[in-house]
């Protein structure tokens, strides 16, 4: 590596040409960057006691071996300062031809655009001394060439370039061109083969500031290539997610990356948002250790299209669109598992829409309920990406619901009764989702009605002043009344005239024009159907209201089977780490355990051995027996009912008559201390007895 400073002119000047790989983001600085660059360009070209200015960093490394008449470089790091600095040369030139000046300081037109803009030898496209990136070389291309920009070419590249044409027209051109000369870069010069670009880049670029994680993600997949192979997988995988994500590509692909990586990193927590690109390294170097470049793209690209379907609602089934747009209203953070389910959709061939679309209203039924009765929303995302985790290719539906219903007490499925509880009793107006449930509740109904105009409406006024007529027909407790029931669910509805009906009485609201009587709403017939509107009326109709939520958003029904196979694997895998010999049995106590562990493995070919830190556990399911070691002796912990228990040794115990018993890791109320082989017959009598409970 050699750096320098140099002079920008110095850089430009002389046969070469700059080239911004095509993996590069698109030329970005805006008007502000401009009109800072020109202050500080008039700044020093008016002071002649500031000998520079300095700009930043230039790097760049040789595109080939740099024999060829006209030497090309690939632009590292400057592309932004290099552009705009050509847009001002160009502006300049052109100012020159529209305004010749007599000034001997100045240079020609001709002069600036052969030292700094074009190579007069060069033929097609090393003609210019910098080429960009598709549209934005298009514009700088034209406007080298003296012709306009056509319409569809880089608007910022035209913006820029009109900037500094008005700038210059009003300007004192040779103090401009005197600021343009002192300007200077650190001009850094990477060896072929020997320096390491994306290293130098990371470091250029370590304070995260300008470039995202995408770019930073782009850069470190392709710098390295050489550039036939950098330019086809640019176009066959980055430039279709580019275009995927549209102008959502620089908000959205750094949260698409956390998505993907927590999928394959499988963290046991949410990744930083600004530690993206180095978890992205880490995965792309162990990746690439046994899968090729275009393999590691062709995944990412494939998972960017799931995220857009889901994440920015272009999801095209429309089997399934609908309920992924609810999820993605009521969560966001479903993504990761959204993009989980997609791949199994797409991939495996057993997941159809149908089941896909089962799954979502699951995951909107699960959101809902828990949100309605009021359950811990925190760390959602986690949630999310720990039920991805426990997906399986086999059968996604059946894992998914394997996992919601594994998830623990504090991320349980709601039940119905808690559920239509929930809504009967609590303020349903404060919550976030009340519009989308009155919504659902409407359109349950292959007929729906798009309510996204209406408001809430409360059939029992809000007003503390409440008109003689609903006080009348409240009675004598119509404040009490108002205040229990005034933001129920049997009191919420939804109209396109709120302002009509204001603080109307009963009969008004369902009699006005577009009254209750008239309202089209499914919401509203039972309202209109009431010749009174008091509590009694409210519970009802919270109630029945309640209950179609109870089909709405249904309960969790799940094979108990799966569950408990489920489970049984993961111990199973927990299991994997220990051995009978990491137990920790001395001698005599490992002597009575191989003595008896035969007894206990014949009980039936379904009986599981699972060794833990301090113990071994038998199940078939659920367990019947723990064996715990020690001094000379082992102890069984049986997994039945003590007073059910026919031991005719007596030398059964009963657990409960022990605050804990040491190491223990499952529970179990009877105890037999096996200190001897004569025992054996005895233990084992007590220990079929528990296999047969748990298989019965």
């Amino acid at each position: 590596m050699n750096a320098q400073d140099l002079p920008l002119t110095q850089l430009l000047d002389g046969a070469k040409q700059f080239i911004v790989p095509i993996f590069q983001r698109d030329y970005s600085w805006g008007t502000k960057h401009c009109q800072q660059l020109w202050n500080d360009i008039l700044r020093v070209g008016g002071d002649p006691n500031a000998r520079a200015h300095f700009l930043g960093s230039v790097v760049y490394i040789a595109a080939e071996d740099n024999a060829a008449a006209i030497p090309r470089w690939l632009v590292i790091d400057g592309q932004q300062r290099l552009t705009t600095v050509s847009l001002l040369l160009t502006a300049l030139r052109d100012q020159l031809i529209a305004a010749p000046s007599d000034d001997e300081t100045l240079p020609s037109p001709e002069e600036v655009e052969d030292r700094f803009l074009r190579n007069r030898h060069g033929k097609g496209e090393r003609r210019s001394k910098l080429m960009l990136r598709r549209a934005d070389n298009d514009a700088l291309s034209a406007l080298m060439s003296g012709q306009t920009p056509a319409s569809d070419s880089a608007e910022v590249v035209r913006e820029n370039y009109e900037f500094f044409r008005e700038r210059l027209a009003e300007a004192d051109v040779g103090r401009v061109y005197a600021g343009i000369a002192k300007l200077v870069i650190v001009d850094v010069s990477l060896t072929r083969g020997h320096d390491d670009p994306q290293m130098i880049f990371e470091s250029l670029n370590s304070t995260g500031l300008d470039l995202t994680q995408a770019d930073l993600i782009r850069n470190f997949v392709l710098m390295r290539l050489d550039d036939e192979l950098q330019t086809r997988l640019y176009e066959d995988y980055w430039r279709p997610i580019e275009l995927a994500f549209g102008n959502r590509y620089r908000s959205e692909f750094d949260k698409f990356c956390r998505d993907f990586l927590v999928l394959k990193l499988k963290p046991s927590k949410q990744l930083r948002a600004d530690a993206i690109y180095h978890h992205f390294r880490g995965f792309f170097h162990a990746e690439s250790a046994h899968r090729s470049v275009e393999d590691v793209l062709g995944e990412l690209r494939r998972f960017a299209g799931y995220y857009v379907r889901f994440s920015l609602g272009r999801e095209a089934d429309p089997l399934f669109a609908g309920a992924a747009n609810r999820l993605r209203g009521l969560v966001e953070v479903a993504s990761p598992l959204m993009l989980r389910l997609h791949d199994c959709h797409e991939r495996t061939g057993q997941f159809d829409s149908a089941a896909f679309k089962e799954a979502i209203e699951l995951l909107e039924s699960y959101v809902f309920r828990r949100s309605a009765c009021d359950m811990q929303t925190r760390n959602l995302y986690q949630v999310f990406a720990s039920l991805a985790y426990r997906i399986r290719d086999n059968a996604p539906l059946l894992s998914l619901k394997v996992a919601i219903y594994r998830g623990g007490k504090k991320r349980r499925f709601p039940s119905n009764i808690e559920f239509s509880d929930a809504l009967e009793t609590r303020d349903i107006y404060a919550m976030r989702t009340c519009t989308y449930l009155l919504d659902r509740l409407e359109n349950d109904s292959k007929e729906k009605i798009d309510t996204s105009s209406f408001t809430i409406e409360h059939v029992l006024p809000q007003n503390e002043n409440l008109l003689p007529a609903w006080r009348e027909m409240l009675g004598d407790d119509w404040k009490t009344i108002q205040e229990t029931w005034l933001h129920r669910l049997g009191n919420l509805t939804l109209t396109g005239y709120n302002a009509e009906y204001s603080d109307r009485s009963f009969d008004e609201k369902k009699a006005m024009p577009k009254g209750f009587n008239d309202s089209p709403l499914r919401l509203n017939r039972f309202v209109r159907e009431q010749a009174r509107w008091t509590a009694a009326e409210i519970e009802a109709r919270g109630k029945a209201l309640a209950q179609q939520a109870v089909r709405v958003w249904p309960a969790l029904v799940v094979d108990m089977a799966a569950v408990r196979q489920a489970d049984l694997e993961e111990r199973r895998a927990a299991a994997a780490q220990y051995s009978i010999d990491t137990v920790g049995f001395d001698a005599e106590s490992r002597t009575l355990f191989d003595a008896i562990r035969p007894h206990i493995l014949a009980l039936g070919e379904d009986v599981l051995e699972l060794c833990g830190a301090k113990s071994v556990v038998y199940r078939v399911y659920d367990h019947f027996l723990e064996i715990l070691p020690r001094t000379k002796y082992i102890l069984l912990l049986a997994n039945i009912d003590f007073d059910e228990t026919d031991d005719p040794s007596g030398l059964s115990r009963d657990a409960s008559d022990f605050a804990f018993i040491t190491h223990a890791s499952e529970s179990g109320d009877v105890i037999f201390s096996l200190k001897d082989a004569s025992q054996i017959h005895a233990a084992m009598h007590v220990v079929m007895q528990a296999y047969e409970r748990v298989t019965e």
